[in-house]
C-alpha cells in the first residue's frame, strides 16, 4: 500500500491518468488521532492484501494528505475522501481547531471534495469539519457521543442520530466515538469493495460488530451538562426505587413539564421516560457488578415489579443483564 505526502508549494493532481482500482485520499490533521488515521491505513492495506492472495489488483489507491502542508489538489468523482477522527479532547478545544487555519484548510479541503463529486466519510470530531463545510445540511449523521448536544445546537439543520455508529447516507458517511473508525472502514470496504472483502478485513483484524454508540453513552456526562437536568437525574438517583413521572422530574429540576422535556431532549436526545429507564438500566448493572443480590431483588431497587421488564430494557440497550 502507499500512503504518501505530498509537497506544499505547487498544485498537484493526484490522480494523474487512469486507475482501475478505488482512489482514496486520507487527510492527515495535526494533532489527530494517530489510532484513527492508523486504522483507516491498516484496514485498506489489508483488504489490498486479501486481493493480492487472490490473485487481483488492489481494491483501494491510498494516498496521505497533510493538510498542515497547505498543498493545493484536484479532486475527481471517483475518489473517497476520509477525515480520521480528531484529537480534541474537549469542546473548546474543538472549537478552536475549526477556527483555526488548519481547520479551516481541512473544510475547504472536504468541501471541494464533495463539490467535485468525491464520496466523504468522517468519525469522531472531524464529523464537524463536514458539518461547518455545510455538506450535512438536511442529511442523516452521526457524531460521538458527548459531543452530540453541541452539534445539535451548533447545526440545527442536521438530522443526528447520535446512538449510531455510522450514518452512511451516501455519498457522505460519518461514524461515532473514535474506535468507529474501524466501523467506518468496515462500512467503505463494503460499499466500493464487497461486503465479502469487508468480512474478511473484519475476520482478520478481529473487529466485533456494533451497531449502536447507546451503550457507551454515560447519561450522567450529558446530563451534567445543563444544571437542571442535572437536578432531575440526581434526585431520580435518589429516589430509583419509585414510580417517576415526568411531573417529578420536571419538578426536581425547577422546570414546567414541556420546557424540562425540550430541554432534556436538547441535551441528552432523550425522552423523559427514555431518560429514567437509562438511568435505572445503569444502576442496576452497578448492582449486578458490586452485590450478589438476585436480578429479581436488582430490580425491585431500581423500581421494576417485575425482572422481565429490566431484562427487555438492558436488552434493548444492549445491557443483558446475567442470570
Amino acid at each position: 500500500m502507499s500512503a504518501e505526502g505530498f509537497g506544499a508549494s505547487v498544485e498537484i493532481d493526484i490522480f494523474q491518468g487512469y486507475f482501475a482500482i478505488t482512489r482514496i485520499v486520507v487527510l492527515a490533521i495535526p494533532g489527530g488521532l494517530a489510532s484513527s488515521l492508523a486504522i483507516t491505513l491498516d484496514v485498506l492495506q489489508t483488504a489490498n492484501g486479501f486481493c493480492r492472495q487472490r490473485g487481483r489488483d488492489d481494491a483501494f489507491e491510498v494516498r496521505k494528505l497533510d493538510v498542515a502542508a497547505r498543498t493545493t489538489c484536484r479532486f475527481h468523482p471517483a475518489d473517497i475522501v476520509i477525515v480520521p477522527g480528531l484529537g480534541s479532547a474537549t469542546a473548546a478545544e474543538l472549537l478552536a481547531l475549526l477556527e483555526s487555519s488548519t481547520g479551516q484548510q481541512a473544510v475547504r479541503l472536504v468541501r471541494r471534495a464533495r463539490k467535485a463529486g468525491a464520496v466523504v466519510a468522517a468519525s469522531c470530531a472531524s464529523t464537524f469539519l463536514l458539518a461547518e463545510a455545510g455538506l450535512l445540511e438536511g442529511r442523516r449523521a452521526t457524531t460521538t457521543w458527548w459531543l452530540a448536544p453541541l452539534f445539535r445546537q451548533r447545526y440545527p439543520a442536521v438530522e443526528l442520530v447520535a446512538e449510531q455508529l455510522v450514518v452512511a447516507d451516501w455519498p457522505i458517511a460519518t461514524a461515532g466515538a473514535a474506535m468507529a473508525q474501524m466501523d467506518l472502514m468496515m462500512a467503505i470496504v463494503a460499499k466500493f469493495g464487497s461486503s465479502n472483502l469487508a468480512q474478511s478485513c473484519a475476520r482478520y483484524l478481529l473487529l466485533d460488530r456494533r451497531a449502536s454508540q447507546l451503550p457507551y453513552m454515560a447519561v450522567t456526562y450529558l446530563a451534567g451538562q445543563d444544571s437542571r437536568i442535572a437536578r432531575a437525574e440526581s434526585w431520580l438517583r435518589r429516589n430509583i426505587d419509585r414510580k417517576v413521572t415526568m411531573e417529578d422530574l420536571a419538578a426536581a429540576a425547577g422546570l414546567s413539564p414541556r420546557t424540562f422535556a425540550r430541554r432534556l431532549k436538547a441535551v441528552c436526545d432523550m425522552s423523559p421516560v427514555r431518560f429514567a429507564q437509562r438511568i435505572r438500566a445503569e444502576v442496576a448493572l452497578t448492582l449486578r457488578r458490586t452485590t450478589q443480590l438476585p436480578v429479581d431483588e436488582i430490580a425491585r431497587r431500581v423500581g421494576y415489579a417485575e425482572p422481565s421488564t429490566l431484562r427487555r430494557l438492558l436488552r434493548r440497550d444492549q445491557r443483558v443483564l446475567p442470570q
